[in-house]
């Protein structure tokens, strides 16, 4: 369970090789990766938004009561969970025209994997400053495609030189995905339930 975090933060290439050994599923990577991290940012917030509140400055802070809070943090998980899919299914898109093209269980995998510097930088939530927040979306996001630059050639076995249009066409994908989360992060940490104008 979570034997590659380490690895991937401090040994990538040698780690995407240990992966790309195991074929690992997609069942067996929800289950002992995707479902388990994914809960960091989600549990860290719903600590955050509901013990001290979202700072936006000016010394206004907005706190969650406990349900809405809880509810906010299912939808928030769900959606973290449907990204990683769907980005994997953008990846197995994007290497079509390679005669070597990953499968999409491959790709899925991979995706997962490299959205753990993401899922780790869910830890600032506990304490909900927007910048401090954005900060560590930025330093999660840049470890995020040096893993995606480095695992391409390992783990889904494209050449740097082919592989560096997936890596771009990805991180471009990967940040609309990323702003649209942290869009949805705002509006149901931060504002809440009566913001939307429906009880979650």
């Amino acid at each position: 369970m979570l034997t590659h975090v380490w690895g991937l933060l401090s040994h990538p290439s040698r780690e995407w090789r240990q992966i790309h050994d195991e074929r690992e599923t997609i069942t067996h990577l929800y289950g002992h990766h995707v479902l388990i991290m994914a809960l960091v940012p989600v549990i860290c917030a719903f600590i955050g938004t509901t013990q001290v509140g979202w700072d936006f400055g000016g010394g206004h802070t907005i706190q969650l009561n406990y349900l809405d809070a809880f509810s906010a943090g299912i939808a928030f998980y769900l959606a973290i969970l449907i990204a990683v899919g769907f980005m994997g299914v953008v990846i197995h898109w994007l290497a079509r025209r390679y005669p070597n093209r990953p499968s999409r269980r491959r790709c899925i995998i991979f995706a997962g994997y490299v959205a753990t510097p993401m899922f780790l930088g869910g830890v600032v939530a506990l304490y909900p400053l927007v910048w401090l927040c954005a900060l560590a979306v930025i330093v999660g996001l840049c470890y995020s495609a040096y893993l995606l630059y480095v695992g391409i050639p390992t783990f889904l076995d494209i050449s740097n030189e082919e592989g560096f249009i997936v890596t771009g066409s990805t991180l471009g994908i990967g940040v609309l995905v990323l702003e649209a989360l942290l869009g949805v992060t705002v509006l149901l940490w931060g504002y809440g339930a009566q913001l939307l104008g429906i009880q979650l």
